[in-house]
């Protein structure tokens, strides 16, 4: 794809970049067939090659209008067209930028305004998002029913692990909504991990990963928080830390970027690049473990895996979770169209609400073909949004494995 930037854009960083990734685009349209937004509309403009030429014209100078922003809003940032692109265009990276630009030129009004705003102040906070959560599980119907519905039944945590000192130690991104909505996730996979002899350490002052900002459009409010986390971790990484495990997979595609977020910030690039090594998902942590896990006693074995986008687009790692329960005895249910979205998507489906739910209801359908006694996720959003309609338990994956004995 030929390209003509606007001298004003075309020498910055974020428009060398956009003018790298627009020029590997063939046209091709192989995204239409896989993207869930042109699936559901059939719209050009809601498919990757729509949104592409969207953003092309922004770049060269046309200006921005609502209906741009809207097309944008519409795509989930599922980077199930990177999957299925022959090209290797970097959407995920193209529509980030292109989303801060527009965001710069259209400004927000009303209802919109006030709920980006609310979700993009409370959500990285996970204290007031616990107290809210809290709250709304108290007050519950006084809750605007936009929101109740997402609101998951009061659960008690479960005790973290004795501390033990272990010759292994990770490091691992508690989160910001997780330990609200499903308060079981980390606690337990801290307790399977000490049960393997790797000691998990916990840093209060780690933060948001950025995912938040970076998707509303505002990338600088993003690399605070990736700033942040580096402090955080970087003494124990320099005391020897192994790795980094985060696991709600939605995080972990945004921290294996932090190197690429930080590639121009001379203090914190090679640490980033660090980080970003260092940042595994729990599948590729336990695949050397293997031999030494098995299913958890009360867990079902006949169960369906939801395979989250930002594990199998984001990361790469689709069908390593499938495989590794396969081999520990669990009876992997059928899922048609396993690569489509949920309509989870971050704040899509607080933001999108109409499509979050077509797509739900979809995903689910496919989900149930096996009659599944259980489906299991790896990612936190994925998990709450099929939660909230689904007659079927959805559960991290992870609550479903132990170890054979413990190492002392």
């Amino acid at each position: 794809m030929q390209t003509w930037l606007t001298d004003e854009i075309k020498n910055t960083p974020e428009g060398q970049e956009a003018d790298r990734i627009l020029r590997k685009c063939t046209h091709c349209g192989f995204c239409l067939a896989t993207c869930p937004t042109y699936q559901l509309v059939g719209n050009e403009l809601d498919s990757p090659r729509g949104r592409i030429y969207l953003m092309k014209q922004v770049l060269e100078g046309q200006a921005a209008t609502e209906t741009t922003q809207m097309h944008l809003d519409r795509c989930l940032t599922c980077r199930n067209c990177e999957s299925t692109c022959p090209s290797g265009v970097e959407y995920g990276r193209l529509v980030d930028i292109g989303r801060s630009l527009v965001e710069e030129q259209v400004p927000r009004s009303g209802q919109t305004a006030l709920m980006r705003r609310f979700l993009r102040v409370v959500l990285p906070r996970r204290g007031l998002f616990s107290a809210l959560i809290r709250a709304g599980q108290t007050f519950r119907p006084l809750v605007p029913r936009s929101l109740r519905s997402k609101i998951p039944p009061r659960r008690q945590a479960p005790a973290w692990p004795q501390v033990r000192s272990r010759q292994r130690r990770v490091l691992m991104l508690e989160g910001c909504v997780q330990p609200a909505l499903e308060p079981s996730i980390n606690p337990n996979t801290a307790r399977l991990l000490d049960a393997l002899g790797i000691e998990v350490l916990r840093t209060p002052d780690s933060v948001c990963c950025g995912a938040i900002d970076q998707h509303l459009g505002h990338p600088g409010k993003a690399a605070e928080h990736v700033r942040a986390n580096i402090d955080a971790w970087w003494p124990h990484i320099e005391a020897g830390a192994e790795a980094i495990i985060v696991n709600a997979s939605g995080c972990g595609v945004q921290v294996k970027d932090y190197g690429h977020i930080l590639r121009d910030d001379p203090d914190y690039a090679e640490k980033a690049q660090r980080v970003a090594e260092l940042t595994l998902d729990p599948v590729e942590l336990l695949l050397n473990e293997e031999e030494r896990l098995c299913p958890a006693d009360a867990a079902p074995r006949k169960i369906a895996f939801q395979s989250p986008c930002t594990l199998q687009h984001g990361q790469k790692l689709g069908g390593r979770v499938e495989a590794l329960l396969r081999r520990l005895g669990f009876e992997l249910t059928p899922v048609p169209d396993a690569h489509l979205c949920c309509g989870s998507a971050g704040t899509y489906s607080v933001l999108q609400p109409e499509m979050a739910k077509e797509l739900r209801s979809n995903k689910l359908k496919t989900l149930g073909t096996g009659r599944p006694d259980l489906i299991a996720t790896a990612n936190i959003g994925c998990l709450t949004h099929l939660n909230e309609t689904s007659d079927v338990p959805v559960r991290h994956w992870l609550e479903l494995l132990d170890a054979k004995g413990t190492t002392q």
